[in-house]
């Protein structure tokens, strides 16, 4: 049973990617193809170079989360850095370009200087990703091929369209890291953020921290509202949705315990996923997408 994955941005919750794609292993389901937007792009690079979900598991449970945003000189403007993650990065995936991808991989970006999405597929996948998760205010805009580019998620928080571009012919399974647009909203303490002990301490003032916490509920209530438009705008086969409760993107995890979130999510829907993947499934597909995604990735990639 083949299928294609997109994988929605959620900062450190993105851990529960892995147990998804680590249940559909178990299950017998086929990866062919994978977009990834934020720290869905870091979940898609790491399957994409041909690591499996146990590999991946195991490189996470040794990082350190209160490593990870640190600065680096070259980092732009934003509240934290991603010296640690360029360093996550440069070990889990090296000089990979998306041409020596086990599996075809899409990440998406936006760029600020013309104001629209783009998808990534040529070059050094570390950079991609850089670019992927930079939050913007967060973290750092990264500078690719003359462009400034922020969060994919801006503008498309799960990138099924991408995926579906990937493999027009296969199922696109959407995994959603964001609550329900009905959820409450999510109230961030900047004591949990994992980071350099004197850049929590600072945010921890009451000026600071009121004010990243009114940053992150509006960054999380556009973001919920985005994800639900592009989710009905672009129909994935088969939406899986982890119930993560009152994380926000830069909360602390447990790896292991985003995992087996994951892979709940992921069983609970074992029959949606196989009917999707029905041959009379696959036809109507055949018939409604192969001539609609022909060249629509001309004009979108950077």
């Amino acid at each position: 049973m083949d299928i294609t994955l997109a994988l929605g941005g959620g900062g450190l919750k993105g851990n529960a990617h892995i147990g998804v794609i680590r249940a559909l292993e178990q299950e017998g389901f086929r990866v062919k193809a994978v977009a990834g937007t934020s720290a869905g792009g870091i979940a898609a690079a790491a399957y994409a170079a041909g690591y499996s979900s146990d590999e991946i598991l195991e490189f996470l449970r040794r990082v350190d989360q209160t490593e990870l945003f640190g600065r680096d000189p070259k980092d732009g403007p934003a509240f934290l850095g991603v010296a640690g993650v360029r360093h996550i990065l440069d070990d889990l995936l090296g000089e990979r370009t998306f041409g020596s991808m086990s599996i075809p991989l899409a990440v998406t970006a936006t760029d600020l200087d013309h104001g629209r999405e783009v998808i990534l597929r040529e070059g050094s996948v570390v950079d991609a990703v850089l670019a992927t998760i930079a939050l913007p205010g967060v973290l750092p805009p990264q500078s690719y091929h003359g462009s400034m580019l922020v969060d994919g998620g801006v503008l498309d928080p799960v990138p099924v369209r991408v995926a579906r571009m990937l493999a027009p012919d296969l199922p696109v399974v959407a995994v959603v890291l964001s609550s329900p647009l009905e959820d409450p909203l999510i109230h961030l303490s900047p004591a949990t953020i994992p980071g350099p002990q004197p850049v929590v301490r600072q945010l921890t003032r009451l000026r600071f921290g009121k004010a990243l916490e009114i940053f992150a509920q509006s960054i999380d209530l556009g973001a919920r509202a985005m994800t639900e438009m592009r989710l009905k705008l672009d129909k994935p086969d088969v939406i899986i949705r982890p119930k993560l409760g009152a994380l926000t993107i830069l909360s602390k995890v447990d790896v292991d315990q985003m995992v087996m979130v994951g892979e709940a999510a992921t069983l609970a829907k074992i029959p949606e996923l196989k009917q999707a993947c029905s041959w009379q499934r696959s036809l109507i597909r055949r018939v409604r997408y192969r001539n609609l995604l022909n060249n629509l990735f001309d004009g979108y990639e950077a």
